[in-house]
This record gives structure tokens, C-alpha cells and sequence, in this order.
């Protein structure tokens, strides 16, 4: 990196008394924690509300889970406040993955119908999306998109796969393994001329954009309170308008069943709700203690400098100058970044990397696979700093560029076992 492209490390956030936001967390210090956008990280505010709910659960039951359905009708009502949709809208789900489920077995038996995913889209609902074609005595239309494709190379492949026998389109707002935008607006625009749902899987979307169902209406939509947010796992949003919404029912059938939508939602046996109660918690204490607007900036700011810093020690190792991955539409607080060849060549591999990296590197990271190629996902927020990501640059990135360089050569060595890959084992 020459002088002239040095740039500088935003300052950390700290929190109202002075000290690192890290401490607000319950984060092992041993452990570097660079992949926020897989699982997130609950504050200690509300891993405590949760606690108090769930001492005031456990010592009176019977109290408790008659009165739940109140409580959560309440705890709709902020949480649709927060994401900008109508209370009357949002379903409570414990995941994205759950509510996409709750939508393919809402939706009409279609003979033969078709269902239009993309190569970005996450694993798990493509897959939900085959078990449902199939039923249909459909399949499955995969629109490819390329990594770097803008707003309107991305629509003109989603429109080209679209027919007479489409029944349902599904895209992600924000997409998991490429971290980039798809152009879901115009995209509903041209599903509702069409008459065919859509779907919109916004897993990572609450927290990270402002406004995330702003804009033409989406059919249905889902997303991760979890993810950005930091609420408890286990908390997650249905947004569903139009008629089709009433076809929805919770996965769990309970005495709430013939209550409108979104009410039936409330009440599911003895599930522990109190993610969701304690959801609100989350949400007010990073929105109090720096404005989502200032926190939004500073995970954009700091995931921008790990990409520079992370690219360049990569860059020097591998003697290429790549510059940073265009994803065509990039999304605040996320950044890709190429690995060498060799590395996470696949999902599998992927997730073998991940768990090595944590177990033999103490960092927990995202290592994601598009189109055969291998690369770092960053998604930074409010209690990372820069040096999280110049100790990955300095420490890590060389043990990487070892572990490439061995699992090239068992590339080329057939039988020999692949280094960032599990062993195979021939017992039962």
C-alpha cells in the first residue's frame, strides 16, 4: 500500500463512562470475534433482561404463559416501530430461515409450479425452495448473477427467468455468502405487475439498513433481529401484506390457531419467548448509547479500513494487487475478501476453514464460497476496533497463505488430505 493509499482507522466506540463498547458484551477476550454477521453478539443488557424474564417464567408458569400472548402483541408493536412496518404485518418467528418456512407451507399448491431463486441465495431457503417445488411437481429456476453485477445486471437476470410458470420468486435483500445488495425493489415492482409472489429473505438486514421495508412492498419478508440488532437468538420477524398473509400459520399449531394473523403467532405451547421480549433491550441500548445512524457509520468505517488492511497483507503475500472485491452493490459494515487460491473453494471447505481459524488461530471468522473462489467475509460492528483487523493482517493472514500453499499441493497429490477440509474416515 503505497503512502497515497494509507488510510486512517476510525476511532473505537466507547460507551457513556469511557470504557471499550467490547465490555458491554460478554465476549471471551482470548477469542477475536470478526465474524458478527453469522450468529451476532447479545449485549450483557440483554442477555440480563432475558434472565429476568426467564427467572419470572420459571417461577410461576402458570402465570406466565396465559399472559405471554399480551406480552408479545406488545413486544410486536416496537419492534414493527424499529424495522418501519405495521404491527398488524409482523409475525415474531424464532429465525429468517423459520419465517421463509411458515411462507412455503402457507402458499397454494401450484401443479407444476415454478420457483425462481438466485446463486446468492442461502442455502438453507433454496433448499426449502426445492422441497416445495418438488410438491409442486415444479423445479427450481436459479437466475445467475455475477458478483460484481449492478442494480440493473442483477434485475435482468432475476426477469429472465421469470414465466408464465413462475409461482413464486424468493431474494435476499442482503446476501449471505457474497455480502452485497440485490435490487428487491425493482424486482417487487415487476412480481406484482406479473401477479407472482415474492419473497424476500432480509436476514441481515434489521439494524444494518435503516430502512428496510421502505420502498415497493414485499409479499412477504423476513429478517434476523439477531444478526446486527444483537437481540437474543431466537428472534426474528414475518412482515406479510396483502392476502396471501392469511395462509400463514405458525409451525407450531396451539389454541392461538384461529386468532387473525399476525395474533395466532403469540401463542405456540410453552416455547421460551423471551428473546423476543428482551429484543427491545438490544435494540435501545446501541440506539441510546450511540444512535443506530452513528453505529451504522462506524461498522461501514471500520469494515472499509479491515478490507484495505487485510487486502494489502494479502496482496503482499500472494504478489497479486486485485484491489477490493466489487460486489456491484455493496452493503454498510460488510467487505469481501479474496483468499488464495486453495482456500474455501466450496461451503464445505468454507466451513472447515472457519472452525481451524478458531481453533488454531483463536479468531472467529467468516469464510464464505462463490463461483469456486474462495473469501473472508468481514462484518464488523460496534465493539470491534481497527486492531482486531491488523492483528488478523499481521498474525493471520501468513498462516493463511501456509495453509493455502499445503492445501495446493494435496490438490496435486491425490490421496493426500486436504488441510482446511475435514478427514474422511470410512467408519460407520
Amino acid at each position: 500500500m503505497s503512502e497515497s493509499e494509507v488510510i486512517t482507522a476510525p476511532r473505537p466506540l466507547l460507551l457513556a463512562d469511557g470504557r471499550p463498547a467490547a465490555d458491554a458484551w460478554s465476549l471471551d477476550p482470548a477469542l477475536r470475534h470478526l465474524n458478527h454477521g453469522s450468529f451476532g453478539a447479545v449485549p450483557l443488557v440483554a442477555q440480563e433482561r432475558q434472565q429476568r424474564l426467564r427467572d419470572r417464567m420459571e417461577s410461576a408458569p402458570v402465570v406466565w404463559f396465559p399472559a405471554l400472548p399480551q406480552r408479545l402483541a406488545a413486544a410486536r408493536t416496537g419492534l414493527a416501530a424499529f424495522l418501519g412496518a405495521d404491527p398488524d404485518d409482523l409475525a415474531l418467528v424464532p429465525n429468517a430461515s423459520a419465517g421463509v418456512s411458515v411462507v412455503y407451507a402457507g402458499l397454494e399448491h401450484r401443479p407444476g409450479g415454478e420457483i425462481v431463486v438466485t446463486d446468492h441465495g442461502y442455502g438453507a431457503v433454496t433448499m426449502g425452495a426445492e422441497r416445495l417445488a418438488r410438491r409442486w411437481g415444479g423445479r427450481i429456476r436459479t437466475a445467475r448473477v455475477p458478483l460484481g453485477a449492478d442494480a440493473d445486471r442483477a434485475f435482468e437476470a432475476v426477469a429472465a427467468e421469470l414465466s408464465d410458470a413462475t409461482a413464486l420468486v424468493v431474494v435476499d435483500q442482503i446476501t449471505s455468502a457474497t455480502a452485497r445488495r440485490l435490487p428487491v425493489e425493482r424486482i417487487a415492482a415487476e412480481t406484482r405487475r406479473r401477479g407472482v409472489p415474492l419473497l424476500v429473505d432480509g436476514a441481515h438486514a434489521p439494524g444494518l439498513i435503516a430502512a428496510p421495508l421502505d420502498g415497493e412492498p414485499y409479499d412477504f419478508w423476513v429478517g434476523n433481529l439477531h444478526k446486527w440488532g444483537c437481540a437474543p437468538r431466537g428472534t426474528a420477524a414475518l412482515v406479510a401484506r396483502g392476502p396471501l398473509r392469511d395462509g400463514l400459520y405458525p409451525l407450531i399449531d396451539s389454541w392461538g390457531a384461529e386468532e387473525p394473523y399476525p395474533a395466532r403467532f403469540d401463542q405456540q405451547g410453552t416455547l421460551d419467548a423471551t428473546g423476543h421480549l428482551a429484543a427491545a433491550t438490544a435494540l435501545d441500548f446501541i440506539g441510546g448509547t450511540w444512535g443506530w445512524p452513528a453505529a451504522r457509520r462506524y461498522m461501514d468505517d471500520l469494515a472499509g479500513y479491515a478490507e484495505r488492511v487485510i487486502g494489502a497483507a494479502f496482496a503482499e503475500l500472494t504478489g497479486t494487487d486485485d484491489g477490493p472485491v466489487d460486489v456491484g452493490m455493496p452493503v454498510p459494515g460488510m467487505r469481501l475478501v479474496r483468499l488464495p487460491d486453495g482456500l474455501a473453494d466450496s461451503r464445505i471447505a468454507a466451513d472447515a476453514l472457519r472452525d481451524r481459524a478458531a481453533r488454531e488461530l483463536g479468531v472467529e471468522a467468516a469464510f464464505t464460497s462463490f463461483g469456486r473462489l474462495g473469501y473472508l467475509r468481514l462484518s464488523a460492528h460496534v465493539y470491534n476496533t481497527a486492531e482486531d483487523y491488523e492483528y488478523f493482517a499481521e498474525r493471520c493472514v501468513p498462516v493463511l497463505g501456509d495453509w493455502a500453499r499445503e492445501a495446493r499441493a494435496a490438490a496435486a497429490a491425490p490421496g493426500m488430505p486436504h488441510p482446511a477440509r475435514p478427514a474422511r474416515t470410512d467408519a460407520p
